[in-house]
């Protein structure tokens, strides 16, 4: 008895695979293995694993027939449809879905075709911070390809008699060659130009008068989509059934992806927010209570900085529930705030008694460092430590040097 072959290893894939995982192995299997991909001597053995592949793909690409599949083995389709040796396979319907080919449903061009699904549209849409707190619901106009509504998609008039595409023998498709590289040339299957795929076409006089013959017709609609608050960088919204309309062809969807714009205030990571808390001098000393800045949703952020707690540059503040919302409930993320001293510019004390009174009140400089010969030297300012062993030949003058370094450094935030 020969012995059972496992659809999995057939598409050399793991048990817990997913659709898309699924997809590209049969794609890659189907390419390897298509008749017209091999030599004449091979022919043979390669449509029998071309249609052992096809038909391992159908059923593992069907939730239902998989779990099937996985339940009761092969036997659960002995006799159904196929009868013994499992299921029919309907090449040209899988290799319609997978590569676009279209060259009709059982019984060759002309048979009776399952629609297809048409590509999806997919395009980027840019949002504000602001917006992704709060939530945007957007209208927009947009000019839409759909199925002729006088003709139906047909081209023709009503009782208007096609006839059969000279250049594509009614297939609705055609072999062309596309250059894929310098010197490498592929033969590839394409809808036919001159009958939009459909197989045949209507003469100029019996054509629809409202699509000219093309099956299709430009009509603006209005659509909507809604970004709900707390979305991400990258997440798509997706309008299903929305895309470009083609006869025979189940509509694809419109597909926008969210690219986050810069922000002049805040950075974004996760649900977390962080801006710059820009403080003078004196208030990094002697505290302070003012707003610091304001939030997305226009709100002024108020800080009380007690007396005797000194903030120092590179200090960060945390304040719970300021961050991003989230999709559910009521519970944000966190801000952090890093500390950035604004010091005064050179020259800003003018009187003699006022820079003694300061320097009384500040704490003394550390006890002088005792060496038996000490040099004065001059220096520069504004020096940049990044340039630091620079054209020295030191491997340690990385990037990544640089990183662990400053990873043992990192200020710790304190919550506010």
């Amino acid at each position: 008895m020969e012995a059972e072959i496992d659809l999995y290893e057939l598409l050399s894939i793991e048990r817990d695979a997913s659709g898309d995982q699924i997809k590209k192995a049969y794609r890659k299997a189907a390419l390897k293995y298509h008749p017209d991909k091999v030599p004449e001597e091979q022919r043979a053995e390669s449509e029998v694993k071309f249609k052992e592949i096809t038909q391992a793909y159908e059923i593992l690409s069907d939730d239902q027939k998989r779990h099937l599949y996985d339940a009761h083995g092969m036997a659960a389709f002995d006799g159904s449809r196929g009868g013994p040796g499992g299921p029919e396979v309907d090449l040209n319907d899988i290799l319609s879905q997978m590569f676009g080919f279209n060259m009709g449903g059982p019984g060759g061009p002309g048979g009776p075709r399952r629609p297809r699904r048409g590509p999806d549209e997919e395009q980027e849409y840019k949002v504000t911070l602001e917006e992704l707190y709060k939530g945007k619901t957007v209208k927009f106009a947009a000019n839409k390809q759909v199925v002729c509504g006088q003709c139906k998609g047909s081209g023709g008039k009503e009782k208007a008699k096609p006839t059969s595409c000279e250049r594509c023998k009614g297939n609705g498709m055609v072999e062309a060659i596309r250059q894929i590289g310098p010197g490498m040339m592929r033969r590839e299957t394409v809808l036919c130009d001159h009958c939009q795929g459909s197989g045949n076409f209507f003469k100029e006089k019996d054509r629809c008068k409202k699509c000219k013959g093309k099956r299709t017709v430009q009509e603006k609609k209005v659509l909507e989509i809604y970004i709900p608050r707390g979305s991400m960088q990258g997440e798509r919204i997706v309008l299903e059934g929305e895309a470009d309309q083609y006869p025979e062809q189940i509509p694809g969807d419109i597909v926008f992806t969210l690219v986050e714009e810069e922000h002049d205030t805040f950075s974004r990571l996760g649900n977390d927010l962080s801006a710059e808390l820009n403080i003078t001098l004196a208030e990094s000393l002697t505290g302070f209570s003012r707003v610091v800045l304001k939030h997305l949703d226009g709100r002024g952020i108020l800080i009380e900085r007690p007396r005797g707690k000194v903030l120092r540059p590179g200090d960060c503040l945390k304040i719970e529930g300021e961050g991003m919302p989230m999709k559910r409930g009521e519970v944000k993320g966190d801000l952090y705030l890093l500390v950035k001293i604004q010091f005064p510019e050179d020259d800003w004390l003018k009187d003699d008694a006022t820079y003694e009174a300061l320097q009384q009140m500040l704490p003394p400089p550390p006890a002088p460092i005792e060496a038996e010969e000490v040099d004065e030297v001059e220096y520069e300012d504004g020096a940049d430590i990044e340039k630091m062993g620079e054209n020295s030949g030191d491997p340690r003058f990385t990037s990544e040097w640089e990183d662990d370094d400053m990873d043992d450094g990192q200020p710790q935030c304190q919550t506010q």
